[in-house]
């Protein structure tokens, strides 16, 4: 038997998700947490539900004067999500 040297817990659990078959899902529930992370407390004190449905990350706002700036401030916050990811998850960002 080979002797590898040790891994983290990290990368023991990337290297069963780049096996599976589900990455893609579990890489869009991990964008959907990150919208807390990136907009900060304030913007998601007013959030009250984010899913990602076909790669579109959609935000539930109860604000309609943050919904507005928001909408201006889109295609930064999906670039950053992706970047954090590492990959194209997320093609664009619905705000109800």
């Amino acid at each position: 038997m080979k002797r590898t040297d040790p891994l983290s817990i990290r990368q023991i659990i990337d290297q069963v998700m780049d096996t599976s078959a589900r990455k893609d899902e579990m890489l869009a529930m991990r964008a959907s947490y990150l919208w807390a992370d990136i907009v900060g407390p304030g913007v998601n004190r007013f959030t009250t539900r984010r899913y990602v449905k076909d790669g579109i990350l959609h935000v539930n706002i109860s604000s309609g004067p943050l919904k507005s700036e928001l909408s201006f401030r889109r295609d930064a916050i999906v670039s950053r999500i992706n970047d954090i990811l590492g990959r194209q998850v997320i093609r664009g960002i619905r705000f109800h």
